[in-house]
């Protein structure tokens, strides 16, 4: 670096502060402050399900294990089903039966007819030809029943998944007999997510009058809802009315049981604010610089409460409509002196 230049860096550098940055003032604002309550909410399957036996019969297949992902129609369980077929051999062979009869029948009964009508044969006999083409008929529904009922038990030896998902549980081991209505597999489903939160019972009429509900996840990224629904009863052990919202397109990332953050407005009020740049921490005192009319700064203390997207809230010291430096560091050390402070301000005594 040249000899001039060195020169001139050092002659900037022991000017005052206030030469080389302009002092910038904020009025003090006020405007309505939404309160909120957050919560943890837990993610649930919309579906969730166990499957079945529907029929007897000894396990002879498990395709697929706890925690493995299934398609809607995959085959989860597959049971021995001898008996299922030869049952359904048997009653295919009365049908085939009952048809022949009914056929018969219905021949019979059309012979008796035209020679009734042409008075051949007696009220009597056409009345049973007639009797009997019912009973026949009334067999072949019989057996056709049979048939649908035993293949009906054939299909419910093998189990099918009956959506998406992914398995839970497996409740049955290959080789154990099982009977109607034993559970065989759990699962759910991760198309469909939605998130149960338990709401304080001080906070439920204004929530459900509102409805703005706002659900993020513990990195900021604020998930999609839909339908809202409020119990309509509370807990009589913790006195809070469960909350449901319907996710809307779940990510790849969420899967039941994890905590997200629920966020509900319960109440509003007018608040002062000031930026958070413009507050000076000194010991257990909250000071800013206020400018008068003619741009001098004066300190003075307030008393503060909230923070929020950079803001404080001011509970006393500061009147709507007043001027505070937002940039403190900016002022002179003969300014502050004049204000009351003569040491200059670090940035660890500035509230960020």
């Amino acid at each position: 670096m040249s000899y001039p230049a060195a020169v001139f860096i050092l002659m900037l550098l022991s000017f005052p502060v206030s030469v080389l940055a302009e002092i910038k003032g904020e009025p003090v604002r006020r405007e309505t402050l939404h309160e909120t309550i957050r919560l943890d909410g837990v993610i649930e399957a919309v579906q969730t399900s166990t499957v079945s036996a529907q029929t007897s019969g000894k396990v002879q297949s498990l395709p697929f294990d706890v925690d493995d992902t299934v398609k809607v129609g995959d085959l989860i369980v597959k049971l021995e089903d001898s008996e299922q077929r030869a049952r359904l051999n048997q009653v295919k062979g009365s049908l085939r039966e009952a048809e022949a009869n009914q056929k018969n029948a219905l021949q019979q009964f059309r012979r008796v007819e035209e020679i009734y009508e042409q008075g051949y044969v007696s009220r009597q006999e056409f009345d049973q030809a007639r009797n009997n083409l019912a009973a026949a008929q009334a067999r072949l529904e019989r057996a056709r029943a049979a048939v649908a009922e035993a293949q009906e038990q054939l299909d419910y030896t093998a189990v099918v998944a009956p959506y998406s998902g992914i398995l839970t549980a497996r409740h049955v081991a290959i080789g154990e007999t099982v009977g109607p209505g034993q559970p065989l597999l759990s699962g759910l489903s991760l198309e469909q997510l939605r998130i149960v939160v338990e709401l304080p019972q001080k906070y439920a009429d204004r929530v459900r009058a509102e409805r703005r509900i706002r659900v993020s996840l513990a990195d900021g990224r604020e998930l999609r809802t839909g339908d809202v629904t409020f119990y309509p009863y509370a807990d009589a052990s913790t006195h809070t009315f469960r909350l449901r919202l319907t996710l809307e397109d779940p990510e790849a990332t969420l899967y039941p049981g994890m905590l997200v953050k629920v966020e509900a407005p319960v109440a509003e009020r007018q608040v002062l604010w000031i930026p958070a740049s413009s507050l000076i921490h000194r010991s257990e005192l909250r000071v800013v610089y206020v400018l008068d009319d003619e741009n001098g700064a004066r300190l003075r203390q307030i008393r503060t409460g909230v923070s929020s997207n950079g803001r404080i809230e001011v509970l006393a010291g500061l009147d709507e409509g007043e001027r505070v430096v937002i940039n403190p560091e900016s002022l002179s050390d003969e300014e502050r002196a004049r204000s009351g402070i003569g040491n200059s301000i670090s940035a660890g005594e500035r509230s960020r």
